[in-house]
């Protein structure tokens, strides 16, 4: 390869490919696709909202993911940027870069995994009821075009508020007649993470080693942690069991408040998103007894979408698991949850549907 044709092959990184295609860079050259010599095979990965403060460390740890051989940035503004920034990075994955409405379909057409932190974030005084209208149109756009042009991607959504995001891209994708519950799920991984760490600092453990199942959704009274399920098993006290509840249910109200204004919880969600999303490729992969807890098309309870522990395979979802046995204070703590949701995911069907 002569080394104008190698040069074009590096600049063709930071571009749509098709789009790359048809154009001509300053130094005359034109833009073909490319592929890192030796990279390896794996999954294509698109995050929606790359540019935010979730999107750019979720977009790193996905750069650095063996399973991703290839990641598409797409967001409204800076997208090149972070692009540019990510594609530094020496492992395999290729990373291109897709800015605004009109390379949206671009960025999403032969994606097998597709991850959604798109939104505005939660400020100080802000419930994630009050992102809704924004972020409920940003998912609602964005999931009519993976209706179109990906409509077999398994799907994870970040975007708050979740307990009705969710439900708006079901009734999107139904409008489309693409919808599979096997492989939409809302992202609650970072309740899980938060609840390991803290039952960990209770414990004095190590919280690589702890697994707390955290059911229900998403805000809230609806995040409910099964403390009387946690692996090890643990002995709490009724004051432990109610502190740890407290803390997990607003684990990121203390964040936002302790950013004083500058944000909310990204670079753990971030870590949250990609740790879910790593499941979900090695699901797709085949990898056996892949189980996480995520917000999903569900029977567990009267409501359609809760919360709890899935396992992943080739499809998505290969399993829902139910509850498993509650004790007195977690059945009273699921009432409450209910009540919460059912009005959340009303909110989101009916937001598609008027």
């Amino acid at each position: 390869m002569d080394p104008n044709q190698r040069i074009a092959r590096i600049s063709a990184h930071l571009n749509p490919p098709n789009l790359d295609d048809q154009m001509v860079d300053g130094s005359g050259l034109n833009r073909v696709g490319c592929r890192a010599k030796g990279g390896s095979p794996g999954f294509k990965v698109a995050i929606l909202g790359a540019a935010g403060g979730i999107g750019q460390p979720l977009a790193m740890l996905m750069k650095m993911n063996p399973l991703v051989s290839v990641l598409h940035l797409y967001d409204v503004a800076n997208a090149p940027g972070v692009t540019a920034d990510i594609s530094h990075m020496d492992t395999s994955a290729i990373v291109r870069g897709f800015l605004g409405q009109p390379q949206l379909e671009e960025a999403l057409t032969g994606m097998d995994l597709v991850v959604i932190p798109a939104g505005v974030p939660r400020k100080p005084g802000m419930t994630r009821d009050d992102l809704f209208n924004i972020n409920a149109g940003i998912v609602r756009t964005l999931s009519e075009a993976i209706a179109k042009c990906c409509p077999k991607a398994v799907v994870n959504i970040i975007s708050n508020p979740v307990n009705s995001t969710v439900p708006i891209a079901a009734e999107v994708f139904k409008k489309a007649g693409t919808f599979d519950p096997k492989k939409l799920m809302g992202v609650t991984m970072l309740d899980v993470v938060r609840a390991n760490t803290f039952v960990a600092e209770v414990m004095s453990l190590d919280p690589r080693e702890v697994d707390v199942p955290v059911v229900g959704g998403h805000a809230g009274v609806t995040i409910l942690p099964l403390l009387s399920q946690v692996k090890p098993p643990c002995s709490f006290t009724q004051k432990e069991i109610e502190y740890l509840t407290d803390r997990i249910q607003n684990g990121g109200t203390e964040v936002v408040e302790a950013k004083a204004g500058a944000g909310s919880a990204t670079l753990s969600m971030a870590y949250a998103a990609v740790k879910f999303a790593d499941a979900c490729l090695k699901g797709l992969r085949g990898d056996a007894n892949i189980v996480e807890c995520a917000y999903v098309a569900s029977h567990v309870t009267e409501l359609p979408f809760f919360a709890s522990k899935v396992r992943l395979g080739r499809c998505g979802i290969d399993e829902v698991y139910g509850l498993g046995p509650l004790n007195e204070y977690e059945r009273m703590g699921l009432e409450k949850a209910k009540k919460e949701l059912s009005g959340s995911i009303e909110k989101g069907v009916t937001f598609v549907k008027k």
